[in-house]
């Protein structure tokens, strides 16, 4: 059932941006942006983490999963440095996500040798 869960809630987060890609004049940098600061306001609001204790890797993998990492790598950054958890909290937390991203990014350009559209 947790596969279910996942499978679903991770497509209705997708079938939200795709109805915003499709419906609004939003760009799609604009469209991520927002699914990331709702993530976050979600998590500050204590209500991102119920659905990600419910659905896993669904709610944990889009964008909004890491706006409420982000938020809370801040909330834990503040509460145990003060203001300047500020600016260190969110880099913490997504460190090692973010590794992974570019390091990947890096070898797949390396193997699949990316060519610009004309």
């Amino acid at each position: 059932m947790d596969y279910v869960n996942a499978f679903w809630v991770g497509g209705l987060i997708c079938a939200l941006a795709q109805i915003l890609l499709d419906r609004t004049k939003l760009m799609p940098g604009r469209i991520m942006v927002l699914l990331v600061c709702a993530g976050a306001v979600l998590g500050a609001l204590q209500i991102y983490q119920p659905v990600q204790d419910f659905a896993g890797a669904g709610a944990s993998v889009p964008l909004c999963g890491f706006g409420n990492l982000l938020w809370k790598g801040v909330k834990e950054a503040v509460d145990k440095e003060g203001f300047i958890g500020i600016f260190m909290g969110g880099f913490k937390a997504s460190a090692v996500g973010i590794s992974a991203a570019l390091v990947f990014g890096y070898l797949a350009s390396i193997l699949f040798s990316p060519k610009m559209k004309k």
